[in-house]
């Protein structure tokens, strides 16, 4: 038994506290639903029959059985049963993908998301429309964006915002025009790594007449 384990068991303060693991928390086909029975519940709507049917125009494709327990469970625990929040790395997965991309139920989600946090409300925006001065290569608006930037209490973004207002013409041109150092960054990222194979095996000759063949 891991330290872990007796820990756990040592510092339970009663027996709920240790229905936890693998079997208690397995992915279930009812978590991205989650979310919306939460709102209907809250609205009202406590019928599980009407909410599955509601679901599966969502896409759920699992039972009735599942959402009818689910229900079941915010009926009688004592504690209130609500979806588990997503992760800090599905949340920034969400921020950083094209919006139309998303399911229904991630829709749902992120909008929870940004009711319960306006922060990351604000900072959705900002990430989008940066993303789309970056695929558009729309570089003059980046003065609005630095100034719509600095107009909220995003710290992280105020960092980036100060480094590129250090550079900021160098980056409205990269924003804007179509050339680009990535060609540059490959060759010096192909050069490193063959150093790195060659490094300790032989003398400088054999890594220099590997990289010019390699050219």
């Amino acid at each position: 038994m891991t330290y872990r384990t007796v820990k756990q068991l040592a510092d339970a303060a009663m027996p709920e506290e240790l229905f936890t693991g693998q079997w208690q928390n397995r992915p279930s086909v009812l978590d991205d639903y989650k979310p919306y029975l939460d709102d209907r519940w809250s609205e009202g709507c406590t019928n599980a029959w009407k909410l599955w049917e509601e679901n599966v125009p969502l896409g759920y494709k699992g039972s009735y059985q599942r959402v009818r327990a689910y229900l079941h469970d915010k009926r009688t625990s004592p504690q209130p049963v609500t979806a588990r929040p997503p992760t800090p790395r599905t949340v920034a997965g969400w921020i950083l993908r094209r919006p139309d991309t998303f399911t229904e139920p991630e829709q749902l989600q992120l909008k929870g998301v940004w009711t319960h946090c306006p922060e990351i409300d604000a900072l959705t925006r900002h990430v989008r429309s940066f993303a789309t001065m970056l695929t558009a290569r729309q570089g003059k608006r980046l003065p609005d964006w630095l100034d719509a930037v600095r107009q909220d209490d995003l710290p992280s973004l105020h960092t980036l915002a100060a480094g590129i207002g250090r550079d900021r013409d160098a980056v409205i041109a990269g924003l804007t025009q179509p050339w680009s150092s990535g060609a540059v960054e490959g060759h010096v990222n192909r050069i490193k790594m063959l150093k790195r194979q060659m490094d300790g095996r032989a003398g400088f000759s054999l890594p220099r007449k590997r990289l010019l063949l390699a050219s």
